[in-house]
Parts: C-alpha cells; sequence; structure tokens
C-alpha cells in the first residue's frame, strides 16, 4: 500500500470527538518525517467525508488549513459538533487526542 493510500486509511479510523495531528498520521503511516505531505493529502482529501480530514490538527492543537466552505471556522465547528473540547482557539489535545 502506498503512503497516501495509508494516511487515508488511518484518518479514517479516527473517532467522532478525537483528533490527530499531521505528525502523528505520517510515523503511523510508515514516513515520520512526512507531516507536511499528509497535510497536502488532507487539503485535496477526495474521500471526504468518509475520511474526516477535519479531525487533523496541529502538533499542538492548532486549527490549521481547510479547504471545505467556510475554512476554519466551519472546522471548529464540525469538531465542536462532534465533541472535540477547545481551551481557547486550539483543541485541547489533553482531552481530544487520538492516542493509537
Amino acid at each position: 500500500m502506498i503512503f497516501r493510500d495509508k494516511v487515508y486509511q488511518i484518518t479514517k479510523a479516527i473517532p467522532k470527538g478525537k483528533v490527530a495531528t499531521y505528525g502523528q498520521i505520517a510515523k503511523l503511516a510508515g514516513k515520520a518525517k512526512g507531516s507536511r505531505a499528509v497535510g497536502t493529502y488532507m487539503k485535496t482529501n477526495p474521500f471526504a467525508p468518509i475520511v474526516p480530514c477535519h479531525r487533523v490538527v496541529g502538533f499542538d492543537g492548532k486549527l490549521t488549513g481547510y479547504s471545505g466552505n467556510g475554512g476554519l471556522a466551519t472546522k471548529r465547528k464540525m469538531l465542536i459538533d462532534e465533541g472535540v473540547k477547545f481551551l481557547g482557539n486550539k483543541v485541547d489535545m489533553q482531552n481530544s487526542w487520538w492516542k493509537k
């Protein structure tokens, strides 16, 4: 399986109410330094919403690019609606991080 397909498979497994980081997904997919590629795959995700790219955030919980309608405001709303907790403008990683 190629890296991109592994990334989408892993992202598909992130449950509602949890988030993963770009680096975490890259590492799980076999390329620890592939976080930028993961970001590109999320930006061009042809499988949304089956592959929930909105559940992928920066290493510190910061919301980063979202190419869907409404941008980051929509990403934030989707995450809140799924039960993800925030501390200010960042995801509360202690409570919402998906530990696979």
